[in-house]
C-alpha cells in the first residue's frame, strides 16, 4: 500500500488537529512537525502518537528528501514564503486559510505553486461539513431550481483576546471568508459586488483596531443570484452556523448541529441542548474528512477539491467587504486592481 509521508509545519491548536487526523489515515505517515516554540511538552505529544522527529526549524521539514507533502499550519504571515520553499522542494502543500492578507503576494504563491507543478488545498473545511454538502448536492442537482438567495448565519460563542484580534486582519478576512468561500460553494456562482455594514457592539477593543464585530454583508453573484451574510462575535447561546440556498422549485437549508437531538416539553416550555460549543466540536467530523480527500487525491493522481484560486477568491471578497466598509458603497470586485492600496 502507497504512503504518503507528511510534514506539519505550525504546532498550535490546528496543527494538532491536522496531525491528530493524518495519523489516522492508513496511508499517511506524519514523520516530522515543526514549531518555532517547540520543546519537551511538545516532544512528550509528538512521541506518544508516533511522531518521529520534532524540531522548531521548519526547513528541516522542507529539506527533508522523504517527506512529499506539507501541512502548513502556522501564522498566516508565514503562508506565502513556506508555500514558495516548498513549491520549489516539489512538495504538495495544504495551508490554512488565509493564504495572506495581500492579495498579490497570495497570486505569488499560487504561480509558484503551479510553477513547480505540485497541488495546493486550502483549508476551507466547512465545504466537508456533512449538512453543508448536501445543501451544495441540492443545488447542483437542481432540485430547487435556479438559486435565488444564498442565506449564511455564522456567529462566534465568544470574541477572541485582543491579542488575536490586533493581528487577525479583521472580521471579513479572519472570520466571514469562511462564509464568502461558503457562499461560492452553495452558489456555484462566482461573486462579483459586494455591500458590507458593520458595528461595535460587543467590545470596543475591535474598534481600537479599526475592526468592527457585527457585520452583515449583502453579495450579487455573476448568475444574477443574491447572497445575504450576517456575522457576529458573540452569540449569548453558543457557535451559530446555518446556511439555506433558496430558488425557483424550493429551499434547501442546513441547522445548528446538537450534542444530542432530543427535546424536552413540559408546561414550562421546550427546552434542548445548545449548539455544538466552537469550530472543533462543530467541524469535528469535517476536519477529518477534508485530510483525507487531500491524501486521497494526491495518492491517486486527481485535483484537490479546494484550491489556490478559491482561497485568492474568498480574499478578493474579504478585501472587497473591507474597503465597502469603508467607503460605504457597494464594491464591485473588478475595482479590487486599483482600489486595495493601503487596506
Amino acid at each position: 500500500m502507497k504512503q504518503l509521508n507528511i510534514g506539519i509545519i505550525g504546532a498550535g491548536r490546528i496543527g494538532k488537529i491536522h496531525a491528530e487526523n493524518l495519523i489516522r489515515h492508513p496511508q499517511a505517515r506524519v514523520v516530522a512537525i515543526s514549531d518555532l516554540f517547540a520543546g519537551p511538552e511538545l516532544n512528550e505529544w509528538a512521541a506518544k502518537r508516533g511522531i518521529p522527529a520534532v524540531t522548531n526549524d521548519s526547513l528541516d521539514i522542507l529539506d527533508n528528501p522523504d517527506i512529499d507533502a506539507v501541512f502548513i499550519c502556522s501564522s498566516t504571515d508565514t503562508h506565502v514564503p513556506l508555500i514558495k520553499s516548498a513549491a520549489e522542494r516539489g512538495k504538495h502543500i495544504f495551508c490554512e486559510k488565509p493564504v495572506s492578507m495581500d492579495l498579490q503576494q497570495t497570486e505569488e504563491a499560487i504561480e509558484a505553486v503551479r510553477r513547480a507543478g505540485v497541488q495546493l488545498q486550502v483549508g476551507f473545511n466547512r465545504r466537508f461539513d456533512h449538512n453543508f454538502k448536501r445543501v451544495r448536492e441540492h443545488v447542483r442537482s437542481g432540485a430547487i431550481g435556479d438559486t435565488h438567495l444564498i442565506k449564511i448565519t455564522s456567529r462566534d460563542p465568544e470574541p477572541p483576546p485582543e491579542a488575536y484580534i490586533k493581528v487577525s486582519g479583521g472580521i471579513f478576512m479572519d472570520m466571514m471568508i469562511h462564509d464568502f468561500d461558503m457562499a461560492r460553494f452553495l452558489s456555484g456562482s462566482e461573486v462579483e459586488e459586494v455591500y458590507a455594514q458593520g458595528s461595535v457592539l460587543i467590545d470596543p477593543v475591535f474598534a481600537a483596531y479599526e475592526d468592527v464585530d457585527t457585520a452583515i454583508v449583502t453579495l450579487r453573484f455573476v448568475s444574477g443570484a443574491l447572497g445575504v451574510i450576517d456575522c457576529s462575535r458573540k452569540a449569548a447561546y453558543g457557535y451559530d452556523q446555518r446556511v439555506e440556498a433558496f430558488g425557483s422549485l424550493g429551499s434547501s437549508k442546513a441547522e445548528n448541529d446538537y450534542p444530542n437531538t432530543a427535546v424536552l416539553t413540559t408546561a414550562g416550555g421546550v427546552q434542548s441542548d445548545k449548539p455544538l460549543h466552537f469550530f472543533l466540536e462543530r467541524y469535528s467530523a469535517a476536519y477529518i474528512e477534508e485530510t483525507e480527500q487531500f491524501i486521497n487525491c494526491l495518492l491517486h493522481g486527481e485535483k484537490v477539491p479546494v484550491n489556490g484560486q478559491d482561497g485568492w477568491q474568498a480574499e478578493r471578497i474579504a478585501r472587497a467587504a473591507k474597503l465597502s466598509l469603508r467607503e460605504g458603497r457597494p464594491i464591485k470586485l473588478s475595482e479590487l486592481e486599483t482600489s486595495i492600496e493601503g487596506l
